[in-house]
């Protein structure tokens, strides 16, 4: 059974201020990254991942969560993050999100905490990183103390035929 550290229902009296946005803070390697906690239904730790035969290289598996069968997918490779980071099993954090309805795992470094920026210090990000077709799926940057922080739009991680691939997995 997954060990829950974090499930967004039971936080709901977290302030409502129209000018911050609360982030859940995730790195992956050595980057800081955020999702909106709107998003976020738990982060759990130590899930048993079965694999799938034939998907995608960025999709780790599939999790029994709670009797729900859940795809997981390894955020560094969907994102490009190689590096010499080796993760154990026992070092997993998956975050499972709700993405328009779906109800996705994504396979992250570690989790930091929940973050509230003001959102006008979020900024678009610079050209030359969205010129990629691939990184369309980065909603913005902002500072956070020494730090940048940069803010993933979830709903964009997959392409179409990519949700029909994790559909196919998850119906396997």
């Amino acid at each position: 059974m997954a060990d829950s550290y974090f499930n967004a229902n039971e936080n709901e009296d977290l302030s409502e201020d129209s000018q911050l946005a609360q982030l859940v803070g995730f790195v992956i390697g050595k980057e800081l990254f955020g999702v909106s906690i709107l998003m976020v239904q738990e982060i759990i730790r130590s899930a048993p991942i079965t694999a799938v035969p034939n998907s995608p290289d960025f999709i780790e598996g599939i999790i029994n969560l709670r009797g729900s069968i859940v795809p997981v997918i390894d955020l560094r490779k969907r994102l490009g993050l190689y590096g010499d980071d080796k993760i154990t099993d026992e070092d997993i954090w998956i975050l499972i999100l709700n993405i328009d309805g779906r109800t996705t795992g994504f396979i992250v470094d570690s989790v930091t905490q929940v973050l509230k920026i003001d959102e006008n210090t979020l900024e678009p990000p610079p050209d030359i990183v969205v010129a990629r077709l691939e990184s369309q799926y980065i909603r913005g940057v902002c500072k956070l103390d020494e730090d940048l922080l940069i803010l993933l739009d979830f709903t964009c991680i997959l392409m179409v035929d990519e949700f029909k691939k994790l559909k196919e997995v998850v119906a396997a």
